[in-house]
């Protein structure tokens, strides 16, 4: 059933200072639209919200301010992860939650496998030589044949085999359940099977959301499982990886090496050991951000917010008791 716009009432939560997101007149037209930046101002705003669409994924106001919430329905994250949205009393809930899930997949799938060629080719060396103005051949490792291990087999990890795929890699999957026929995977192995496949890989690719079960899994444990020729590359959530463990891994060459996109913390600090290490290629948590991913992130939200101003089913919808969108 159609809902009569007069009465629907949208607040935007941004990190505070971050822009408004592009393309919200359209919204403007049909829906009153408030602004909240903080804990104080949601508390202003959320009062007769009916849709809360967040674009801060670290944001702890909503929590704070839940008790505001009086007329609240759905929750749109602009973003993959919605570990830090998630607490009891919305977990508990009626509120539906979705995420952005989609967006991002093919560029983060591109992230990988250029940090996986990069590897491969030594291109983090071949650039300190050139900034040395040394030159220096080398031979290199061949990408095809090596087997790429993405833990996370959902859309993003899905994108990730079909790249690897197309360019001779053999890659297998660890997610909560099973499958031994899939049209991307070689395989997809269940959870249990996690540390005998890290056993097996060339690459490591931690695709996994920030869940309870997946904070600190790779620790000592699941590097000392490992190849000490494999690399480890996170695009995932940065407390799935215990980062003190990882250093260890990488200074004793448990692991040959790191691709890190996400941290324990972030930013990460100037003077962190993680910085000066030549095994390790790092960026500001940016793998799946391409020019003009802003504006389509607000394409995406209109367009469920379509599906509810219709009494529609909502697409990318949130598991809330696992954490992810299924």
């Amino acid at each position: 059933m159609n809902r009569p716009d007069k009465q629907i009432v949208v607040t935007v939560l941004t990190a505070p200072g971050e822009p408004e997101p592009p393309g919200l007149d359209a919204l403007r037209a049909r829906a009153e639209v408030r602004f909240a930046s903080d804990e104080q101002t949601l508390r202003d705003t959320l009062p007769g919200t009916h849709v809360l669409m967040v674009t801060d994924f670290r944001t702890e106001a909503l929590v704070a301010a839940w008790p505001t919430a009086d007329k609240l329905e759905w929750i749109h994250a602009t973003s993959a992860g919605v570990d830090a949205l998630m607490f009891p009393e919305l977990i508990d809930g009626p509120v539906k939650v979705t995420n952005a899930r989609g967006i991002f997949d093919r560029t983060i799938a591109e992230y990988v496998l250029c940090t996986i060629l990069m590897f491969a080719k030594d291109f983090p060396h071949s650039i300190r030589l050139q900034l040395e103005h040394r030159w220096q051949h080398r031979d290199t490792e061949r990408a095809e044949d090596k087997q790429v291990l993405v833990v996370g087999a959902g859309s993003i990890g899905r994108q990730i085999a079909r790249l690897v795929r197309a360019v001779g890699m053999i890659p297998h999957g660890i997610a909560r359940t099973a499958r031994k026929e899939d049209p991307d995977f070689v395989a997809v192995h269940g959870n249990d099977q996690l540390y005998e496949q890290l056993g097996q890989a060339d690459y490591v690719v931690i695709a996994a959301p920030l869940t309870p079960q997946t904070e600190g899994l790779f620790d000592a444990t699941a590097f000392e499982a490992m190849k000490n020729t494999a690399r480890v590359i996170n695009i995932g959530r940065g407390p799935v990886v215990n980062t003190d463990d990882l250093l260890e891994a990488l200074n004793y060459h448990v692991i040959a090496g790191a691709a890190l996109d996400v941290f324990e913390e972030e930013p990460l600090p100037a003077d962190h050991p993680l910085w000066a290490m030549e095994n390790v290629i790092m960026t500001a948590h940016m793998s799946g951000d391409f020019i003009g991913w802003r504006r389509a992130l607000t394409d995406q939200f209109l367009e469920n917010f379509d599906r509810w101003h219709r009494g529609d089913e909502l697409f990318n919808s949130v598991n809330k008791a696992l954490g992810y969108a299924g």
